[in-house]
């Protein structure tokens, strides 16, 4: 799955940025409504870098991104959205097959949830990244499939309660709201699929 690093970290940029008013209105609701603005000047940032990290071999290049959200991204969302990253690319060959990705990618998830210190069902970013995850080992990689998925598992979200993050201050407030990590790392992984589709 050859896939030119620029071209993905732009469509990625790009949808944060079209959907910066819908995150920080999610995140009015139940947290901070910083998310959108502070996802969007992470993705400034590596977008100002970009000629440098694009040339980097995917592994590299994807880290250099986690790096630079850890950095730039303000609140929950930095850390984790850059743990994501990191790791990622920390396991993931520069020539990946779909194995290979679900690989890194559970592995990813797997260091999420100890970075926030949470699980499936807690009403977070998880509840996206953990069953698109479970999609590709299962071998179900089509692009369709997994922008499918994700944006069942963001909207299953609205009905739980918060058990984790600023949200969870809400109790039983929290419910009815979607999470907006949740939809973040839907956007993201709907752009990931356009491009491989070759939409983007």
């Amino acid at each position: 799955m050859n896939i030119d690093p620029k071209t993905l970290i732009e469509a990625v940029a790009a949808t944060i940025s079209a959907h910066v008013e819908e995150l920080t209105a999610l995140d009015s609701a139940i947290g901070d409504g910083d998310h959108g603005l502070n996802m969007k000047r992470g993705f400034d940032a590596v977008i100002a870098d970009l000629s440098v990290i694009a040339a980097k071999p995917l592994p590299d290049a994807v880290r250099t991104v986690g790096t630079v959200l850890v950095m730039k991204v303000g609140g929950a969302s930095g850390p984790l959205y850059g743990t994501l990253f990191m790791t990622f690319g920390k396991e993931v060959p520069a020539d990946p097959s779909i194995a290979d990705v679900a690989k890194a990618l559970k592995s990813a998830v797997a260091a999420v949830k100890q970075r926030g210190k949470a699980d499936f069902g807690n009403k977070t970013m998880l509840d996206v990244l953990g069953p698109v995850a479970d999609l590709l080992s299962d071998g179900d990689a089509s692009p369709a499939a997994v922008r499918a998925k994700a944006k069942v598992c963001a909207e299953a979200t609205v009905p739980m309660k918060a058990v984790r993050g600023r949200a969870s201050f809400l109790g039983e407030r929290s419910i009815g709201h979607m999470d907006p990590g949740a939809r973040s790392s839907e956007l993201m992984i709907a752009a990931i699929c356009d491009v491989i589709e070759g939409r983007a």
